[in-house]
């Protein structure tokens, strides 16, 4: 049921989400806030037919782009006469199922300003995507048309949002937001943290973003930077001019590299004792988007009980991609996956937008949202401490999985986002970060998992190991090994290293020259093939019927065959980072393989003393893993709160800081 009129009402509203279109720098961000065309929407299948079928993405129908020279400002825009353009976008359409689910509000308006003439159409959509038409309202001269509308068809999915269509003349929004009954509880104030290691240009960008935002800023109380790199914030270009703009918000400590757990933490420990209701964390080589900030905030002061609310990540260079809608832990394997088979990784919004994408249409509850940005009651941070001393990985889904624990729910909230440098570009699972990955999955593992022995966690890490090393990927296998040997060790040296580790990873890693990397390939002797590929065919992967003998008796040619011919001082190919994968690998002696960055390339090659050495301690490490999980798991959960209260990191912090600049 909704109601259009252009009469104020006697209920008092506040806005819940302004339209916004995107700034002079962002124009190639024009799909996730507008769009042109009719109101086509996804393709479903019939009642009956492609049950349990992924539903189908189409390409944006209308082949139209938007006009970026009719945006007159971040707020309003010109429709051209006999066009239309709609607003069920990313950042504009509202996501009212989040809204019924976990806030207060029941019902919204729609609130639109107009000048000129033609129509102003709201739409809704329900969980499955099904577009339906709401209402239309005729518009001419200066007018403001309402909206009421109610979240109670919303239960499981769904979203508002409207198209204009412009008459004979020109029409312009003036502007347009969703609205909430009025409240007269004040705004929750808000620690911003962004926690930097030598990525001063990206800290200045946003900082000079949130100071030419007086409206993000408003309910900030102070922005922090908790700084732990050697290129100090506070001595680059451009500093000052920030600090300025920032009117006094802005604090810098500068303290050791205790990594993201040990600089978001700060962040926590920081709100709780200024005093603000929330800290919102975020990554240093983003871009945010200022609104998101407001949206945050405004979501999280009327959720039903305290809650996490993130926000989503786009690629930073492909910036219509979104890299996930949510993430839940997987309880068996114990790893990060999708809520839901529909979803896919990577979407673009400039080949399918949100109206004809209809998994983007159900509701997405999640276990945690990553902290590139994620807004945290500091009622949370009292009650269930802060992050766990594991440096960097699964900081973030293990605290979201111990404040659900608590009754905290996480909500990935639709339209609130940052570009981040996308996962594509990066390889976290190899090199120093192997070590953090697997120690850490662990650690969270022994104190979350619900099945005996961790499910399938300690079959899954043996397996990973394998594949590193017959990858010719000792250094990594090592670095994996260093972690397991510290799990079995116990919580209690957990805290300890946490400034350590990395130094000796980094040294150990030297050592072995699949992680030495070189700019140049003619840093490395030219590749030569002492025989050629059998019939001249690449290497397939196998299937999955013949993995098992094929994995056994690749392992068993790795440790037994010696390495002949030129293989040991020429590599026999290269490799691409993209066709970096370890049934290929396992089939070379040696090989140049360049990183995910594209910057370099290292020397891979076998070494069957080696792999027989890292193998054996691998089945050893992962026996005595199986053996002592139950008591490892006691020992960890004892340990929770003496590693993660407020007290015992005010100690890490005191010990670490160097010191604070204003």
């Amino acid at each position: 049921m909704s109601t259009a009129t252009t009469e104020k009402t006697t209920q008092q509203w506040q806005a819940l989400q302004r339209v916004i279109l995107p700034s002079q720098s962002q124009m190639d961000t024009v799909p996730l806030y507008m769009d042109m065309g009719t109101a086509t929407g996804s393709q479903l299948p019939t009642l009956g037919d492609g049950d349990g079928q992924k539903s189908k993405s189409q390409f944006n129908s209308s082949g139209q782009e938007a006009h970026v020279e009719d945006f007159l400002s971040r707020h309003s825009t010109s429709v051209r006469s006999g066009e239309r353009v709609s607003f069920g976008s990313y950042f504009n359409a509202f996501p009212a199922s989040y809204w019924r689910r976990w806030t207060t509000v029941d019902q919204v308006r729609l609130n639109v300003r107009t000048q000129g003439s033609g129509s102003v159409i709201v739409y809704k959509s329900n969980a499955r995507g099904s577009l339906q038409r709401v209402d239309t309202q005729r518009v001419e001269g200066s007018m403001e048309s309402n909206f009421e509308l109610s979240l109670a068809p919303f239960g499981d999915g769904g979203w508002y949002w409207f198209d204009l269509v412009a008459g004979s003349e020109p029409l312009v929004m003036v502007g347009a937001e969703w609205q909430g009954p009025a409240t007269s509880s004040a705004p929750g104030r808000v620690t911003l943290q962004i926690t930097t290691l030598n990525k001063t240009d990206f800290c200045i960008n946003n900082l000079r973003l949130l100071g030419e935002s007086a409206d993000a800023m408003e309910h900030v109380h102070e922005v922090l930077i908790v700084d732990q790199g050697t290129q100090k914030l506070t001595d680059a270009e451009g500093f000052d001019e920030v600090r300025g703009l920032l009117n006094g918000k802005l604090r810098v400590i500068n303290q050791s590299n205790l990594g993201g757990s040990g600089g978001f933490s700060r962040g926590m420990f920081e709100a709780v004792e200024n005093g603000s209701d929330y800290v919102l964390l975020m990554d240093d080589d983003i871009v945010v988007e200022p609104e998101s900030i407001i949206r945050l905030l405004t979501f999280a002061d009327r959720c039903k009980t305290p809650s996490l609310v993130g926000g989503h990540m786009f690629d930073l260079y492909n910036r219509t991609v979104l890299h996930t809608f949510g993430e839940v832990v997987n309880p068996y394997r114990f790893q990060p996956s999708l809520p839901s088979d529909e979803m896919t990784l990577g979407h673009d919004f400039l080949s399918s937008n949100l109206r004809q994408t209809s998994w983007l249409h159900r509701r997405c509850d999640v276990d945690y949202n990553g902290w590139w940005m994620c807004l945290i009651p500091t009622q949370v941070i009292r009650e269930i401490g802060l992050s766990l001393p594991v440096f960097i990985k699964w900081d973030d889904a293990e605290y979201g999985l111990r404040a659900k624990a608590h009754g905290y729910p996480t909500v990935s909230l639709p339209g609130s986002a940052v570009w981040h440098v996308s996962w594509i570009d990066k390889d976290d699972l190899v090199g120093w970060q192997a070590y953090f990955h697997a120690r850490n999955r662990v650690v969270a593992a022994l104190l979350h998992s619900p099945y005996e022995h961790g499910g399938r966690v300690v079959r899954e890490s043996q397996y990973m190991d394998v594949k590193h090393l017959v990858s010719m990927q000792y250094a990594t296998a090592h670095g994996r090994q260093w972690a397991l040997e510290d799990v079995l060790k116990g919580p209690d040296g957990l805290r300890d290293i946490l400034p350590t580790k990395l130094p000796e990873i980094r040294t150990m890693l030297a050592k072995y020259s699949d992680s030495v990397f070189k700019s140049n390939p003619e840093d490395f002797p030219a590749p030569k093939m002492d025989k050629p590929p059998r019939r001249g065919q690449g290497v397939s992967q196998p299937s999955k019927v013949a993995l098992l003998p094929w994995a056994a008796k690749t392992v068993l040619r790795q440790l037994s065959s010696p390495v002949t011919g030129t293989s040991a001082d020429r590599p026999q190919t290269t490799i691409p980072h993209q066709d970096n994968r370890w049934w290929r690998m396992a089939q070379y002696d040696s090989a140049v393989v360049s990183n995910a960055e594209g910057t370099g390339a290292s020397w891979y090659r076998r070494d069957p003393k080696q792999l027989r050495s890292l193998l054996a301690e691998s089945a050893k490490l992962h026996a005595a893993l199986l053996r002592d999980w139950e008591k490892l798991s006691r020992q960890y959960k004892a340990a929770m709160h003496d590693l993660t209260s407020i007290e015992s990191w005010r100690e890490t912090f005191r010990e670490h800081t160097q010191n604070e600049v204003k």
